[in-house]
């Protein structure tokens, strides 16, 4: 719809103030940087990026100037003259996003751009995307599955579930204050204790659970409410000994070490599984079958009512 190939059922779409109806796909401020990349394997790289400039029938001088601008941009003036064949995914990857850029769009839609490289080159290219977006200025819309990725990159994200729009904000607020249960789940881990509300205390609410009463706070909600308690796994903290409000008792049932934290798994005596996150600064984590501690503060943990 934004790029024209679709008409929307109701309400509108403007870009830069200007309402887009009626106007045809070619006629947009709008380009597009395909997943596949979609580059002409039989054209060099320099005659890529500069194909939509001939199509408006700009002149070999401008056309030129503006493909060497862009491969300066994206640090591939040095290979214009190589075929697609001949570049790497993260190379291919910069390519494309010179094509879509060349022409100066308004709005640039992204179609999951990193999902063709690896982990390494993935996380190189989020700042490497950062890094051209501000000095561009041009807005990006970009479609991802993976939830570091829009955390990691996005000034402002939507989560969608079944065609609706859940919540809309910048990634910390989105991720540290969920309007529901499926943007809880949905976008990273997350620990629910399924409860009601027994009342509040000084500007705390007090909701009994299966794992016992917990305390937390923002949420102004009447007692008999049917609630969830949401806690990140890396606001749970493990300790020797309980401590003064929110203490979970459990046993250490294993650990997954992911290099600069490892996420540990613990059993409550209900058989409920928790997931903890903890950073991987020296100290060693309790040996499997071990009983351990959690606790965690009241302001770390949201109360979702759906």
């Amino acid at each position: 719809m934004v790029a024209g190939f679709e008409t929307p059922d109701a309400g509108a779409i403007a870009i830069d103030g200007a309402d887009m109806a009626g106007i045809p796909p070619y006629r947009r401020p709008v380009n597009i940087m395909f997943q596949s990349y979609a580059l002409f394997p039989h054209m060099s790289v320099a005659r890529n990026v500069g194909f939509g400039l001939r199509q408006e029938r700009l002149t070999r001088d401008a056309i030129a100037a503006r493909v060497d601008a862009m491969l300066d941009l994206v640090q591939m003036r040095g290979f214009a003259s190589r075929r697609p064949g001949q570049l790497s995914g993260g190379e291919r990857q910069r390519v494309a996003l010179a094509r879509a850029l060349v022409k100066e769009p308004k709005l640039l839609l992204l179609d999951e751009p990193l999902t063709a490289l690896d982990r390494k080159l993935r996380e190189e290219t989020r700042f490497e995307l950062k890094r051209i977006h501000q000095r561009v200025g041009v807005t990006f819309l970009m479609v991802t599955h993976d939830q570091e990725e829009a955390m990691s990159m996005a000034s402002r994200l939507a989560v969608m579930n079944d065609g609706r729009i859940e919540q809309i904000g910048t990634p910390e607020h989105v991720y540290e204050n969920p309007a529901n249960r499926f943007v809880a789940g949905f976008l990273g881990a997350i620990n629910l204790f399924e409860g009601q509300v027994a009342g509040s205390d000084g500007g705390a609410v007090l909701v009994d659970t299966d794992a016992g009463r917990l305390v937390a706070t923002h949420a102004p909600l009447g007692a008999g409410s049917k609630v969830a308690v949401a806690v990140r796994p890396e606001k749970l903290r493990l300790a020797p000994t309980p401590s003064s409000v929110n203490t979970l008792t459990g046993t250490m049932r294993g650990v997954a070490y992911r290099g600069e934290a490892s996420t540990a798994e613990i059993e409550l005596a209900n058989g409920r599984l928790l997931r903890v996150t903890v950073a991987n600064t020296g100290g060693a984590l309790p040996a499997p079958g071990t009983s351990v501690f959690l606790s965690f503060a009241p302001d770390a943990a949201r109360v979702l009512q759906s």
